[in-house]
């Protein structure tokens, strides 16, 4: 038994990753950074989450800094994250430099690259615009980046008390069959 838990401790604590989450105001970027670090939390992880969103409600640049794993310092550090996942295109040029050398940048914009999807379009066509934020998600899930998987992000967004479920989860999937198929 005491060998299973130091196994289980050793299993959890190797999960070690930086994201830094960029867009503009009500794009749902704290949102996704509360349902990621939640889920980390969920998974038995230590969690350190930075947020910098000052006019967010304006259209205003905003950037969540998340690591998951042993780390002391909340901020991400220049050429340092694993993943930019960005909400905007712009963010993109506005936060590239927090990557490192082989860091992985998803995107969402009309760009045609592996890991670019057009969420905005998609949210549009399903009729939940609002919902991009969860498309792009799902379809960074698809590609094995993230420390955690389809099934954890749905079990949080199926919890008692969380709104619009239904809307939420077609949204994620339909980011995931889009990534499964790109």
């Amino acid at each position: 038994m005491r060998r299973q838990i130091k196994e289980d401790f050793l299993e959890k604590s190797e999960i070690s990753q930086e994201i830094v989450l960029g867009g503009v105001g009500g794009q749902g970027v704290l949102f996704i950074t509360k349902i990621l670090a939640q889920v980390a939390l969920d998974m038995g992880q230590s969690v350190l989450v930075s947020e910098t969103h000052g006019m967010a409600q304006r259209g205003g640049i905003v950037v969540s800094h998340l690591k998951v794993g042993n780390f002391k310092s909340p901020l991400i550090r220049p050429g340092t994250a694993d993943i930019l996942l960005s909400f905007h295109p712009e963010s993109v040029l506005n936060h590239r430099h927090y990557l490192k050398e082989d860091g992985k940048i998803i995107a969402n914009t009309n760009d045609e690259s592996p890991l670019s999807i057009n969420a905005t379009k998609l949210a549009i066509a399903m009729g939940a615009p609002i919902a991009a934020n969860l498309i792009l998600l799902g379809f960074a899930l698809s590609k094995k980046l993230l420390y955690c998987s389809v099934t954890d992000v749905e079990k949080y967004l199926t919890k008692e008390g969380m709104r619009n479920i239904e809307t939420n989860i077609k949204a994620l999937k339909l980011g995931v069959t889009k990534g499964e198929t790109q």
